[in-house]
């Protein structure tokens, strides 16, 4: 029988009993190591007893099941509350053909690829992801909510659609064109030009759906407009568009590579800086200071620096500015560690193929990072960084059922993170090897 198939009898099974009005018909989890986000410690020989979608006890030793419940067997598996990754490109991935996509894609190319994606994503362990920045029309908007409605197999997406730029900055999607092809991109395409444009782009961003606002800040190693590197924005557009956006109820990522940028992002009171590759001690102060968030997203560096030894694959003066970040990022997210900052999983994913995120794992543990503090990361300081954690991030009673498993312990082998054998998201089993 294939897996599918046994997991769409498991799923039918549940829902017979339930429409029957038969008793109980709880899932039962017998795991041999639990996380415990709380204690920071691995609990043994644990119960988890789950309802519908969510976790209504957990209990010491191995409960017996009832009549008309499911007990899944993980006595020989570590059970961890479902990851979660804080930056995600689910609408492309980067390849030769990449800079050439936007000229023969549509709109519904690009989405049902996503789909392929998203469940890639999700087989990997990932069941709730952080979508910054959408590479054409809102696509994971669209793909947020066909998951939501079932039509679609995929983690939780948290989206920013499309993220914001200034003119000829990271992310002007008219970068790289020919004169008479650039256009006039503002607002609406994520193009601002002082604090009133940048307030006008939140609110459209709002108006579209988006959950969360994506600042593209310094240059980006993939840009294939000017400056390096270097800050784009200025003081007044960051804090006009962490106000407006404030007051919409949206949290806010910041693209920064740079001190600069990093600083100025800080002050402003962005919820979290991606990559911060090459922050100095005044940027770690400043985010020390203002409680920001750190996602360095080292797969993507690691993946782009291999990428650009190989000549064809990316433009001359991509390969040049992308040469050195795969070892520069490993300084950088020690030096974060050990001065105490807030670091959050996130991986890029998009910029390396989908599915492989917990890759991250490992080179956060290389860099100097404990396991322990690694699996956190994707875990209960994911879900704080989303403001969900009264939801997710733990397994304990009231919270929703996500939950993923690996074989073995990951805190004597942190590799394990890259062959999850169960996935749960919301109650409904996607993967059990």
């Amino acid at each position: 029988m294939s897996r599918f198939l046994l997991i769409t009898l498991l799923n039918s099974c549940l829902l017979i009993s339930s429409i029957t009005g038969l008793s109980a018909n709880e899932t039962i989890i017998h795991a041999g190591h639990m996380l415990d986000v709380n204690t920071k410690k691995m609990l043994t020989e644990v119960s988890v007893i789950i309802e519908k979608n969510k976790i209504i006890k957990v209990e010491q030793g191995y409960s017996s099941a009832g009549q008309n419940d499911v007990i899944i067997d993980l006595k020989d598996h570590t059970l961890m509350p479902g990851l979660m990754d804080m930056h995600v490109h689910l609408s492309t991935v980067l390849s030769p053909t990449f800079f050439m996509e936007k000229f023969v894609m549509d709109s519904a190319d690009y989405a049902f690829r996503s789909t392929k994606y998203a469940k890639d994503t999700l087989m990997a362990g990932f069941t709730t992801v952080r979508e910054l920045g959408d590479q054409d029309n809102n696509v994971t908007i669209a793909l947020r909510d066909a998951i939501k409605t079932g039509y679609v197999i995929g983690p939780r997406i948290y989206t920013a659609g499309k993220g914001l730029a200034t003119l000829g900055g990271l992310a002007d999607p008219s970068n790289g064109l020919r004169l008479e092809f650039m256009g006039e991109p503002d607002f609406v395409e994520g193009v601002i030009n002082g604090p009133i444009e940048a307030r006008r782009a939140v609110r459209q961003r709002f108006k579209e759906g988006a959950d969360v606002i994506k600042l593209n800040v310094t240059g980006g190693s993939i840009n294939q407009g000017r400056g390096g590197f270097g800050s784009q924005w200025m003081q007044d557009e960051l804090d006009a568009v962490v106000e407006t956006a404030k007051e919409y109820g949206m949290s806010v990522a910041a693209h920064a590579h740079t001190p600069v940028g990093i600083a100025r992002s800080a002050k402003a009171g962005v919820d979290s800086i991606e990559h911060g590759t090459y922050m100095d001690d005044d940027a770690l102060k400043a985010m020390k200071k203002y409680n920001t968030a750190y996602v360095p997203t080292m797969s993507a560096m690691k993946w782009i620096t291999e990428k650009a030894k190989e000549k064809g694959d990316l433009p001359a003066e991509v390969r040049a500015k992308s040469e050195n970040m795969g070892s520069q990022i490993d300084i950088t997210v020690n030096k974060a560690y050990k001065k105490g900052l807030r670091i959050v999983f996130g991986t890029d994913a998009g910029v390396y193929p989908h599915g492989i995120n917990a890759r991250e794992f490992e080179y956060m543990v290389n860099a100097g990072i404990p396991p322990m503090t690694a699996l956190l990361s994707a875990t209960i300081e994911t879900a704080k960084l989303l403001r969900i954690e009264d939801q997710l991030g733990s397994i304990e009673p009231g919270k929703l059922a996500d939950l993923v498993a690996v074989k073995g312990d990951p805190l004597q082998n942190i590799v394990l993170m890259q062959d999850v054998k169960f996935v749960m998201k919301d109650g409904v089993v996607y993967k059990q090897e």
